[in-house]
């Protein structure tokens, strides 16, 4: 299984499905409904998800997909996969709802626990982001890296968080500037791409949500650490939940974490 022959395809497929999203955007007809984890599902986030799955099963029909937005199947089965696909339809459900711009696709092959390809692709603006492990980062078809981090960093913000909550996570008397932004992937590759130093989640995400930046903020020279400092995991227990979590540039973990 190669993740270059497949990437165009997925690339593609991360498009078409921003295609389906956009129809729904700013829409009158948009419906929103509450899953059972008080998170919002709207159609656009179904639409999106038809098209994914229906891709991924025509371009690897032996490959199994993890999606946000589909049955889960239980850990007993989900260990026992050394490859599949893990997607989030419309990541910043929340922001597509409120009429911001600032939602994604995002698509994650994971092999042997770790995501090997990411694509993201943000549709109102077109920016499209992709990773191969140990083969770069582009953006739009152009290398991206972390920056090297100025006095105070900056830090990209949820536009939902109080500052004084997010604060009491981090080192005392950590000094930065904040840059409130939508969702959690568009956030992590601010990270990969040095538009910003760090960005710190603090409240309940699912796996789905950090694979595709897993793959594109480590291959631009960064990392995902829960705030002990340990990289996130991919299919290791029954919760698909992940814990608080950083995406850090080129700042160190015991710079931010207590």
């Amino acid at each position: 299984m190669n993740p270059n022959a497949l990437l165009d395809d997925v690339i593609a497929l991360a498009r078409q499905a921003g295609d389906a999203i956009l129809p729904w955007f700013r829409s009158e007809e948009l419906v929103t409904e509450q899953k059972a984890d008080d998170s919002p599902v709207t159609n656009a986030d179904i639409a999106a998800n038809k098209v994914i799955l229906k891709g991924l099963k025509a371009l690897t029909p032996d490959i199994p997909i993890l999606s946000e937005e589909s049955g889960h199947k239980p850990f007993a089965e989900r260990r026992l996969w050394q490859v599949y696909w893990l997607v989030d339809p419309l990541d910043g459900t929340r922001e597509f709802v409120g009429g911001s711009p600032d939602f994604a696709v995002n698509i994650a092959l994971v092999v042997d626990n770790e995501p090997v390809l990411g694509v993201i692709h943000a549709p109102v603006s077109k920016d499209c982001y992709w990773a191969i492990k140990g083969q770069g980062v582009f953006k739009n078809g152009q290398p991206i890296h972390t920056r090297k981090p100025p006095t105070p960093p900056l830090l990209a913000v949820s536009r939902h968080q109080s500052l004084d909550w997010l604060k009491s996570h981090l080192q005392p008397g950590f000094d930065f500037t904040a840059r409130p932004f939508g969702s959690a992937s568009l956030k992590s590759c601010m990270v990969a791409e040095g538009a910003a130093d760090a960005y710190v989640r603090i409240g309940p995400t699912g796996e789905w949500d950090t694979a595709a930046s897993w793959a594109i903020v480590c291959e631009a020279g960064g990392c995902i650490v829960d705030l002990h400092g340990k990289p996130l995991t991919f299919n290791r227990t029954e919760s698909l939940e992940n814990p608080n979590y950083g995406v850090l540039g080129q700042l160190k973990p015991g710079e931010l974490f207590p």
